[in-house]
């Protein structure tokens, strides 16, 4: 149970990790962004007068990349204690 409760906590860290790092990339992005005003003009049809920010997706597709995510957690453990135990 140990072993299972390590790799969720693993899967979790990986998972924050991923979404802050999108999070933290999306807004220097945002930062960093300057229109081309002149050349826009020209083509006025490609002007967007909506704008969305961020993502859309099924809240199952999080749940299955945290289950899949959890088992390769698993994975790496055990291999990592079968080589730490024929080191020692």
């Amino acid at each position: 149970m140990k072993l299972f409760f390590q790799a969720a906590i693993g899967s979790i860290s990986i998972h924050v990790i991923y979404f802050v790092s999108i999070l933290v990339i999306g807004y220097i992005k945002t930062v960093n962004y300057t229109p081309e005003i002149e050349g826009s003009w020209n083509r006025v049809d490609s002007l967007q007068n909506e704008v969305a920010f961020g993502m859309t997706s099924s809240p199952f597709f999080f749940l299955f990349t945290f289950i899949g995510m959890t088992f390769f957690c698993v994975m790496i453990i055990v291999l990592f204690r079968k080589v730490k135990g024929a080191q020692g």
